[in-house]
């Protein structure tokens, strides 16, 4: 064995991690403080049904395309199906009463846009000749290694998405259907660098897919990966401290009671949990106040929803509804604007469904809605919090009625979460949707560092690098390049490709 790892957290980057370093020869031990692991990939059930909780859909899942790739060699693909959103229009965006489809590909997108604003083309060929510029430009998204363009990244990274879009786009209406799956990642006006937009955007466009029984699955098959290379991974095991010398952490304690030794530790927790676990000096002040006054993007209300049997047709996309004439601003509301916006779709519990059994609604809703239930935990916030959740669920799901005419009278049963739900259940900071947020403003303060001042720690998860499958799965790649040179891991990816 090459060393001993512990992994705190299992989520997308701590699992992937795990699966990468197992692989390579190290001993990995995973360890999960609740009783389910698998962080934002984990889904749950209610009678006899089930529903996902973070991840619902992904993409660059199409035969060659990276995240194929990638779950290759994460050997996910053995146990995951995948069922493909609508080629003609995996994502429908609905503005001022009028839809508007994201068609998958390059020429089929560009095609559908210019049918709805026909003196474009011009500007959505040069639009997308940047999507793809940016794209490329990062030899981790690619795929390719050593084979990036700095300047290109820098640029883009500086650039708000609407200051570069307003500059190539000359319609306002088209500049705002082009952001309409803003959801996807939290974007704020004059804020998300336009990188963000640009990953998300190709990262979808290549290919749509929502994973068939769930996105527990992939959780569920990193894990059997693990323990197949000699790994653990132990739920119920909560790190309440990262135990330090004077130069380098010896290892962990758990459930304050119990130690675990390790040669290397790698934190999937938020960054700002990881800080709460280092009490030594070895981090210094500065850079802790630094990392706990980031801002977060905003949290998420959803509802969950169960449908009669054979009531509701699938629905094979996913629909961005926006009460005004705008997907900007959605996150700046009063009680009598929410919800500006949200979010729709189906689950996909087997292949080519006909009917949709569950599915999901979700909105913005900030932290600070839910002050008087900040010290509480799930189950027992109170009879005035369920209120809240009950009020707030019907008054998005009558927004939703509005567009989907009988939609509530097809629904058997509905649950909710909040902000406060996916605090508890990932210690996100203030329950936010993607972490730590990215912002043209702050440059390189809002940026979370995969290596620490401790040189046997390292951070992964989406506030490393960027949120996302695709975002995650880079950040593991550069966390676990710390360990096995990044080259070696690219040439890995492509090898077991090639044996596939």
């Amino acid at each position: 064995m090459k060393g001993k790892v512990v992994i705190i957290g299992s989520g997308l980057g701590g699992l992937s991690c795990g699966v990468i370093l197992a692989k390579n020869g190290y001993q990995v031990v995973v360890l999960e403080k609740n009783s389910q692991p698998g962080g934002c990939l984990q889904c749950f059930t209610r009678r006899g049904v089930q529903f996902e909780t973070g991840m619902h859909f992904i993409g660059s899942a199409g035969p060659g395309q990276t995240l194929d790739k990638l779950m290759n060699y994460l050997e996910i693909s053995k146990d995951v199906q995948l069922s493909e959103l609508d080629p003609s229009g995996y994502d429908v965006v609905l503005i001022d009463g009028k839809c508007y489809k994201f068609a998958k590909g390059r020429k089929h997108f560009i095609d559908q846009m210019t049918s709805y604003f026909p003196n474009q083309r011009v500007n959505l060929e040069r639009y997308f000749d940047l999507v793809e510029k940016v794209a490329n430009a990062s030899s981790l998204h690619s795929l390719k290694y050593a084979d990036s363009d700095s300047s290109v990244n820098t640029e883009y990274q500086l650039r708000s998405i609407n200051n570069v879009i307003d500059e190539v786009i000359t319609d306002p209406i088209l500049a705002k259907v082009l952001v309409g799956n803003l959801p996807l990642y939290a974007a704020e006006k004059d804020k998300t660098p336009f990188s963000t937009h640009a990953f998300i955007m190709d990262f979808y466009n290549q290919s749509a897919y929502r994973i068939v029984g769930g996105s527990g699955k992939v959780a569920n098959s990193m894990i059997h990966t693990i323990e197949k290379y000699g790994g653990e991974v132990l739920t119920n095991h909560a790190v309440t401290k990262i135990i330090c010398d004077e130069c380098h952490a010896v290892g962990v304690e758990v459930n304050h009671d119990k130690f675990i030794s390790a040669d290397f530790i790698i934190s999937d927790a938020h960054p700002m949990r990881t800080l709460e676990m280092l009490d030594t000096k070895l981090i210094r002040p500065a850079f802790r106040n630094r990392i706990n006054s980031i801002r977060q993007t905003i949290g998420s209300f959803t509802v969950y929803l169960h449908f009669k049997e054979k009531r509701l047709p699938y629905m094979n996309y996913n629909l961005y509804g926006y009460n005004g004439n705008t997907p900007w601003g959605c996150e700046d509301y009063n009680d009598s604007t929410w919800p500006k916006g949200y979010l729709y779709m189906h689950f996909c519990q087997e292949n080519n469904p006909k009917y949709a059994t569950t599915g999901a609604v979700l909105s913005y809703m900030h932290i600070d809605d839910l002050e008087k239930w900040k010290d509480t935990t799930v189950g027992n916030r109170g009879s005035e919090y369920e209120s809240f959740k009950k009020k707030k669920a019907e008054i998005l799901l009558d927004s939703l009625e509005k567009q989907i005419p009988g939609l509530k009278d097809s629904i058997k049963y509905y649950y909710t979460s909040t902000p406060l739900t996916y605090r508890d259940y990932t210690g996100t900071e203030e329950g936010s949707m993607y972490g730590v947020s990215k912002d043209v403003n702050s440059s390189a303060a809002c940026r979370v560092p995969h290596r620490t001042r401790i040189p046997n720690v390292y951070q992964t998860g989406q506030n490393i690098n960027s949120h996302g499958m695709l975002g995650v799965l880079v950040g593991t790649i550069v966390t676990c390049s710390e360990l096995i040179s990044a080259e070696a891991i690219y040439r890995q990816i492509i090898d077991a490709y090639g044996k596939r």
